[in-house]
């Protein structure tokens, strides 16, 4: 299964989260994505203006493992949580103390705040989102605060176990981190909560609001108690540091589930072998017009001398040619880079992905169906036409090796890809326009409006026989990106 989520990362930053979930019955699971980019010939992006150097520039991708999945409530209270592999590792520590049970010690850690990371963000989110009487809802809120103070004192409370002497200072440092960044994050989600509530629910929130920031509080004065830096409405020097400090536990927590990345072109073998092919076609056609001239004229003649000028010339002619038509049919069955994940130095899997400017008539009609253009838009497209991107990306992925990593079942691979719009708006309008309408019998006057412009892109999901079509809308001005629509 292929699960995408798109989403605005900043103002001219597009997210996409993609997750490639592994059918353990097969072998090698494999994935393909192929996303067609509809932009206006207004914009001037094509082939020329940008070519695929920069739309990889514009393309940031990281890999990573899908976080296993477990409820705020399993955790608190569950037998099988993770809390028995985190205490098991902590006990481990104390009674071996070598470098590896440190290790092992640590990535319990990071793997517990990662999973407590996305229990946190789920619950949240369904107490905001989930259609439920007001009630309810306060029910779920007051499960969501009973669960993180159960879920944090027990995390804490696990201290003690490694607070003795001849225990390595980092293993101190290493709870110290996961202390401080569980702290975070129970504050960040609960404001988010708080203002999901405040949209979704006011009666809720009013009646909650006091429960959930008594737990902001709580952890507030627990991380002054503790050394942990908290934000503070006066000091603008003391918010930076907390910002950068809550960025740099962020990857420090998250560094265990994120794969080593290996880029390298793919098909330069094949690439090099046509571009020989090339060479030695053009050799041919050289020879044998200069062997023909020979024999009828014989050596050293002026005939000779002018056919072995021109087949020179025609011979780099048929040589560049040759080359032109080989990288365009090698384009249709090789991709530009390819990507071996692996983790421990085992080999995960790979991923593959080109992209090309392609005409309309290379499109399946499916795709452009569900483009659904409107009749002006198709109108206008016999002038200048909407330019195409396609990007494309075949995954491979091992899920045998993806059960060799951890105990925990894993159950396949994030991509986040991060795509920046800032070439798109470079030959835009000025966003603010002006528009004239009547005021009253016998005046009138400007009124403003926004210029913008629309960047539609369609997703085609395939694993094995599933295909699945999902389409989006950039509204975007000068200025970024305003919106995303889900068509």
């Amino acid at each position: 299964m292929i699960d995408i989520q798109v989403k605005l990362h900043d103002r001219y930053s597009l997210e996409c989260k993609v997750g490639y979930y592994v059918d353990r019955d097969k072998g090698e699971n494999e994935f393909r994505m192929n996303t067609w980019f509809f932009v206006p010939h207004s914009l001037d992006i094509n082939a020329s203006t940008y070519p695929k150097d920069a739309f990889y520039r514009d393309l940031k991708s990281n890999v990573r493992l899908i976080t296993p999945i477990y409820t705020l409530e399993e955790i608190a209270r569950g037998e099988w949580t993770p809390f028995v592999f985190l205490e098991d590792a902590f006990l481990h520590l104390v009674a071996d103390g070598t470098r590896e049970a440190l290790g092992f010690y640590e990535y319990q850690i990071k793997m517990f705040t990662s999973i407590f990371k996305s229990a946190l963000r789920g619950m949240a989110g369904e107490t905001i989102h989930h259609e439920v009487e007001s009630g309810e809802r306060g029910e779920m809120v007051d499960r969501y605060v009973e669960y993180v103070r159960l879920i944090v004192k027990r995390y804490r409370d696990l201290k003690a176990i490694v607070d003795k002497p001849g225990i390595p200072r980092e293993a101190l440092n290493y709870f110290s981190f996961g202390d401080e960044y569980l702290s975070n994050l129970v504050e960040f989600h609960t404001f988010k909560l708080l203002d999901g509530l405040k949209t979704t629910d006011s009666r809720c929130y009013d009646r909650e609001v006091k429960s959930l920031l008594s737990l902001v509080r709580s952890e507030i004065d627990y991380k002054k108690q503790n050394g942990y830096l908290v934000a503070d409405p006066k000091s603008k020097d003391r918010n930076r540091t907390v910002i950068y400090r809550r960025g740099m536990l962020k990857k420090y927590a998250e560094s265990d589930l994120f794969l080593k990345a290996s880029k390298k072109r793919d098909g330069v073998l094949v690439e090099q072998i046509y571009y020989s092919i090339a060479a030695g076609l053009s050799m041919i056609f050289a020879t044998v017009v200069a062997f023909s001239f020979q024999k009828k004229y014989g050596n050293f003649t002026m005939p000779l001398f002018v056919a072995l000028v021109v087949s020179y010339m025609l011979k780099d002619r048929i040589k560049e040619l040759m080359r032109f038509y080989f990288a365009h049919r090698l384009g249709k069955n090789y991709f530009d880079r390819k990507t071996t994940i692996s983790m421990n130095e085992r080999v995960v899997g790979w991923i593959k992905d080109g992209v090309d400017f392609i005409s309309e008539r290379k499109v399946p009609e499916e795709v452009i169906e569900r483009r659904a253009r409107p009749d002006l838009l198709e109108a206008d497209n016999r002038n200048g036409g909407e330019k195409i991107i396609l990007y494309r990306k075949w995954v491979q992925l091992n899920p045998e090796a993806l059960d060799e990593y951890s105990q925990y079942d894993i159950a396949g691979v994030n991509e986040i890809l991060r795509f920046n719009v800032g070439s798109f708006v470079q030959k835009m309008d000025e966003r603010d326009y002006e528009l004239y309408v009547p005021k009253g019998e016998s005046d009138y006057g400007p009124i403003r409006g926004d210029k913008i412009y629309y960047l539609n892109f369609l997703i085609q999901l395939q694993h094995g026989e599933q295909v699945e079509y999902k389409r989006y809308r950039l509204v975007i001005d000068r200025d970024g990106i305003q919106e995303i629509q889900r068509m």
